[in-house]
């Protein structure tokens, strides 16, 4: 596995070693030994997938504190756009993002820690996502910034008259009316 470093701390992009023969090809899809050496050690509890059609958005989701979550996030079939946004008060990246491409052929994952709200956007006719969270799902923790917010300049690669969201995510703040329950930690940011 690869870990490529992005300009936020403790939001990386994860490039497995991919063995291709005339039968298909092989990988290690997650390897707790190689992750703990390579990222750092996270106690994965819940494994989520999610299938969705083309213009579906998620997010920008985060669970507050004591509730809050890293995840590894990946795409198993199709394409869509994943992006992690900084909302660690202190961070010198605080309302920054960062976006990758994950799709079922390039086989990428992106590790997100906690203290960063994530969302993405399905590019393809449908796609299969699937996430690792390191805290289970908790309702009353469950909190978002709106995923249209302009003002965070993020290209989802979707008309915004073709997005398709859920009745929850509509009701999400802006990120200027929002209120962050994190503060930036660099010894935590991951």
């Amino acid at each position: 596995m690869e870990v490529i470093e992005t300009g936020i701390e403790g939001v990386l992009i994860l490039e497995p070693r991919i063995f291709r023969d005339a039968r298909g090809y092989f990988f290690e899809s997650f390897s707790q030994k190689e992750f703990d050496e390579k990222v750092g050690h996270v106690d994965f509890v819940q494994d989520n997938e999610s299938m969705s059609t083309y213009g579906v958005m998620r997010g920008l989701h985060f669970q507050r504190p004591p509730f809050a979550q890293s995840k590894l996030v990946r795409c198993v079939c199709g394409r869509v756009l994943d992006v992690a946004v900084d909302i660690r008060l202190g961070s010198p990246t605080y309302g920054q993002h960062v976006a990758v491409e994950l799709t079922a052929e390039n086989h990428r994952q992106f590790f997100i820690s906690r203290g960063l709200a994530h969302g993405f956007a399905v590019l393809s006719e449908t796609a299969v996502f699937q996430y690792k969270c390191d805290q289970f799902y908790h309702p009353e923790a469950d909190d978002g910034i709106s995923i249209l917010d302009h003002s965070l300049g993020i290209d989802w690669g979707i008309p915004e008259d073709r997005a398709i969201l859920s009745e929850k995510d509509t009701r999400h703040m802006l990120f200027k009316d929002f209120a962050s329950p994190f503060t930036f930690n660099a010894q935590d940011a991951r």
